[in-house]
C-alpha cells in the first residue's frame, strides 16, 4: 500500500479500520436480528411482551426477500470497495479515480465538438462576432466560466468590472482582449491609510472626485493635488499627470467609470485599505478555439453593431517597468480585461 497522502499514515489505517468495523458491526446486526423462527403450523405467533393500550407486537423473523436483500446489498458494497477507492489509500482494482473520469470525458467531448469550434479559428474576431452560430457558442462559454464575475449581461459588478461600455484597463483591441482572457490579470491597488493618515486621505479623495466633476470640498481637492503629483504617494505614476489613466497600470479617474464605487466614502475606503483583484488565465483550461470564439463574444458586447465606439478620454501608453503598481493612490486597479 503506498504512502498516505495525509500527514500521517495511522489517518489511512483509521479510515480502513471505520469501513470495516462497520461492515462487520452491520452483518452483526442482522443476523443477530435473524433468530426468530416461525412457529410451527398450528401454533399461534408469540408476542414480543411489549404491550400498550392493549396492543401487543407480533415477534416475527424477518422477511427471506428483505434479509436476502441485505445481504446481497452488503456483498455489493465489498465487491465495490475492491474495485474502486474507498479504504484509505487503496486505489481499487481498475484504478478509477474522478480525475482521470474527468479527463477521458473531456478528451471524447473535445473530439467531438473541435471541429465544431475549429471552423471559426481562421476567422478574424471581428467576423466571428457577427457570426450567429458563433456567438451562440461564445454565450455559452461566457454563461458558463464568466458570469460569476461578470454578470449575465457581462456588466459586471462591485469590484468586476463592465464588459460592455469602452473603459478597458488592459486594453479593448481583439488581441489584448484574448491576451486577458488567455493570461489573466491581476490589478493590484496599495493600501495609502497608513502613509496618508485620516486628513490625508479625505484630501486625495477629493482631489479624485473633482477629477471627474463630481460633488466635492475645493480646499481638500487643492491639498489632495499635492498628494497626486507628490510623495509619498505619487498617484499619477499609475493614474497619469491628469488621472486620464495609465494602461495596464490604474484606471481612469477622470470619467464616471467606478470599479470599486465613486462616492467619497467609497474612493476613501479605495485609497485607505488598497484593492487586489485577480482574472484567472484561462489558457490550458480553454484550449485557443474556445478563446477565440469567447474574445469575439466580449468583443461584440461592446461593439454591438461591429463597429468600434469613440474613443474614450484614452487612457495613457503603458506605464514603464519601473511604475510600480502599488504607486497608485485611488481608485483600484482592475482585475480582468477592463
Amino acid at each position: 500500500m503506498n504512502t498516505s497522502h495525509f500527514t500521517s499514515n495511522f489517518w489511512n489505517y483509521y479510515i480502513v479500520g471505520i469501513v470495516v468495523l462497520s461492515f462487520i458491526g452491520l452483518l452483526w446486526l442482522v443476523l443477530s436480528q435473524n433468530k426468530v423462527k416461525m412457529p410451527p403450523k398450528g401454533e399461534d405467533v408469540k408476542t414480543t411482551g411489549h404491550n400498550w393500550d392493549g396492543i401487543e407486537e407480533y415477534n416475527n423473523p424477518l422477511p427471506r426477500w428483505w434479509f436476502y436483500l441485505y445481504i446481497l446489498i452488503w456483498l455489493f458494497c465489498i465487491g465495490y470497495l475492491y474495485i474502486y477507492p474507498g479504504l484509505g489509500d487503496y486505489k481499487g482494482a481498475v484504478g478509477w479515480t474522478s480525475t482521470n473520469q474527468y479527463e477521458k470525458e473531456m478528451q471524447d467531448a473535445n473530439a467531438q465538438f473541435a471541429p465544431v469550434y475549429g471552423k471559426f479559428a481562421n476567422m478574424p474576431v471581428e467576423q466571428v462576432a457577427a457570426d450567429p452560430q458563433a456567438q451562440r457558442f461564445g454565450k455559452n462559454l461566457f454563461d458558463t466560466y464568466c458570469i460569476q464575475c461578470h454578470g449575465s449581461d457581462a456588466k459586471g459588478q462591485a469590484g468586476f468590472p463592465n464588459l460592455t461600455d469602452d473603459d478597458w484597463l488592459w486594453g479593448g483591441s481583439p488581441e489584448q482582449i484574448k491576451q486577458t482572457i488567455a493570461e489573466g490579470h491581476v490589478g493590484i491597488m496599495a493600501p495609502w491609510g497608513p502613509a496618508l493618515g485620516e486628513e490625508g486621505v479625505k484630501n486625495a479623495a477629493n482631489y479624485v472626485l473633482s477629477l471627474s466633476g463630481m460633488p466635492h470640498d475645493e480646499e481638500r481637492a487643492k491639498r489632495g493635488d499635492a498628494i497626486f503629483h507628490g510623495p509619498p504617494a505619487n498617484c499619477f505614476v499609475c493614474h497619469g499627470d491628469k488621472g486620464q489613466g495609465v494602461q495596464g497600470a490604474g484606471p481612469n479617474l477622470t470619467d464616471k467609470v467606478w470599479l470599486w464605487g465613486g462616492s467619497e466614502r467609497a474612493i476613501v475606503e479605495t485609497i485607505t485599505n488598497g484593492r487586489q483583484s485577480q482574472m484567472p488565465a484561462w489558457e490550458g483550461f480553454l484550449d485557443d478555439n474556445k478563446i477565440h470564439i469567447l474574445t469575439a463574444y466580449v468583443w461584440g458586447k461592446s461593439h454591438p453593431n461591429g463597429a468600434a465606439k469613440p474613443a474614450a478620454a484614452a487612457a495613457s501608453a503603458p506605464a514603464p517597468a519601473a511604475a510600480s503598481s502599488t504607486s497608485a493612490a485611488s481608485a483600484a486597479s482592475q482585475p480582468a480585461a477592463k
